[in-house]
């Protein structure tokens, strides 16, 4: 099961609140979802697509893929959100999860397909985000192998507790993946990346020259 947790877009993406008012903060979020389930959506050999939501523009994109929906009521954040859904898992007796976030609009299906040829029978498979911090993907089976706390610097520690449990763990970098839009300089990297996805064409349309690049702002 593919779990994919998507907080209130309605106040999304604060850490780009210097340089994006909310309504524009709000559209590159839904493009970036759309691009996510768009890709997600082409991968023929998915066993099962939950955005773990109550926003209704998610709901929207689930009904149009098909997806199911993992009511998320309490919109706490991804920690929470995939707790909870992993435990609906569980409880569901479902062999594995990957658990990927809403904003890497480059993600391709054969990066998927990467995945799941890498996984294990028991055990795991990381891919982090391009500075190496956080996570960007993460495979477990069975469904609940590990804890997962996603953050900053998610990827040492789970890959710490992935070691831990003593089972298979690979690391896989991947190009679409690694990319995710947290703050200005992401935005930059992501506009002057090759591509037309619905993020890429949106953002292009504001003038990110100035814009600064520290990764705090």
């Amino acid at each position: 099961m593919i779990l994919i947790p998507v907080k209130d877009l309605s106040q999304a993406k604060q850490r780009l609140s210097s340089i994006l008012g909310q309504a524009a903060r709000t559209q590159l979020a839904q493009a970036m979802l759309h691009d996510v389930a768009e890709a997600v959506a082409s991968w023929k050999n998915h066993n099962g697509v939950a955005l773990v939501t109550c926003d209704p523009f998610a709901l929207g994109l689930a009904a149009k893929y098909g997806f199911e929906v993992i009511a998320d009521h309490t919109n706490a954040g991804e920690t929470d959100a995939i707790a909870m859904a992993t435990r609906v898992c569980e409880m569901r007796s479902i062999d594995h999860t990957l658990v990927i976030p809403a904003d890497i609009p480059l993600i391709q299906a054969w990066e998927l397909q990467s995945i799941m040829e890498a996984a294990p029978v028991e055990g795991s498979v990381i891919a982090p985000a391009g500075d190496g911090r956080g996570t960007n993907a993460i495979f477990r089976r069975p469904a609940g192998l590990i804890p997962l706390r996603f953050g900053n610097d998610s990827f040492k520690p789970h890959l710490a507790a992935a070691k831990a449990t003593g089972k298979s763990c690979t690391v896989l970098s991947l190009p679409g993946i690694a990319v995710d839009v947290d703050n200005p300089a992401d935005l930059r990297n992501l506009v002057a990346l090759p591509g037309e996805t619905r993020a890429q064409r949106l953002a292009r349309q504001w003038d990110l020259s100035d814009l600064p690049l520290a990764a705090n702002e």
